[in-house]
Parts: structure tokens; sequence; C-alpha cells
């Protein structure tokens, strides 16, 4: 069963933080990516409508610049050994925008917020709560999710801004975070939530 919950929403000056959609995990060419159409046009739509409004936009890379960084991880799943700098892999997908206000926030591991200074930078640019989407449910946005609330920032997912490689596995993960982290809800009610911001 699960707990009582509410949800929070969003806050005044919301981030849209779009966790690992880079080549290596959008593109089924490579071992660690799938397709997924839908979850890009869904980013698509947000970016637009954070952009329009001056609302800070983060995205996330994984880049491990020597051996040791992620040992572990790496020795899991050795495909991520080819997130090297340079490479093709390590870039945000062309079919989203990168404006020049955007942060590009290096990551090792599956949070965005361990062991890199997203925290700090978030504080910095003002804001109180995050939209997060992006690549996998189950892992590095669950884990993102995780550690947002973590740090006292109310956190929204958006559905349909979300994929995973097993379907089974992203409808479990979306249900246990709606369930305690987060609130889940669909693109066209997220939209509606957000603030007029700076360009609105």
């Amino acid at each position: 069963m699960d707990l009582q919950r509410r949800d929070l929403g969003l806050g005044r000056r919301p981030a849209l933080l779009l966790v690992d959609m880079v080549r290596g995990f959008t593109d089924p060419a490579c071992p660690l990516g799938t397709d997924c159409p839908g979850v890009i046009a869904a980013n698509q739509a947000l970016l637009a409508a954070f952009h329009q409004r001056g609302l800070p936009v983060v995205f996330t890379t994984v880049v491990y610049h020597s051996p040791k960084q992620a040992r572990v991880f790496r020795q899991r799943v050795p495909a991520l050994d080819l997130l090297q700098p340079g490479s093709p892999w390590v870039a945000v997908d062309p079919r989203l925008p990168f404006a020049a206000d955007d942060v590009l926030v290096e990551k090792q591991w599956a949070s965005a917020f361990h062991g890199t200074d997203l925290h700090d930078r978030l504080q910095a640019l003002g804001v109180d709560s995050l939209v997060v989407t992006g690549l996998t449910t189950s892992g590095c946005v669950r884990a993102s999710v995780v550690d947002g609330l973590q740090y006292d920032y109310r956190v929204v997912v958006a559905r349909e801004a979300v994929g995973d490689r097993n379907q089974a596995a992203h409808e479990a993960n979306l249900h246990d975070m709606q369930a305690k982290y987060a609130d889940v809800v669909d693109l066209e009610r997220l939209l509606g939530m957000l603030p007029a911001g700076e360009g609105g």
C-alpha cells in the first residue's frame, strides 16, 4: 500500500533538468542507446516553454576522463567506457536546442547531483524546484529525482519526457517516484503549471 502523500507542484522559479539526453543514450546505434522519438518530442516542447519564459535549463552528460572515475559502475556496465571526452556519444542530442544561457553538467554516476556542482549552480540561479526529464527512468532519472528531493527541491517528472529500455521498469519507477519523491504529471498539465518567468 502506498503512503499518503501530497502533490507539491512547482515553486516560483523552476529549472528544467534534462538528464543524459545525449547521443549515447538517444541513438540506438550506441549500445547504451534507445530509440525514443516520443521522449525527444516531449523534451522539445518543454525546452521551448522554458526558453520562452527565460527559466533555467540544465543538461547533463556523462564523461569519463580517467580510468579511476566511477570504477565499479563501469565494471558493472562496460559500455559506459564509450563515454570519453571528444566522443560523439557525450554530445547533447542535436534535436534538442541548447541555448546560450543553458548549463551543461558533466557527471560520472547515476545522479545529476552526485560528485557535481549542480546544487551550487541551481542555487546561484535562484532555483526552488525542478522539472526532471530524460533517460533512463529507472536509472539516472530516478537517482536525480531522489537527490533533488534530498536537496529540498520540489520535483516534478514529465511522464512523456522520460524513457527506459525496459517498459516494466519504466512504469514501476514512475509509480514509485510518484508515491514517494515527486509529482509525476502529464506533459500538457505540466506546461500549464509553469510560471510566466522572465520572458512572460
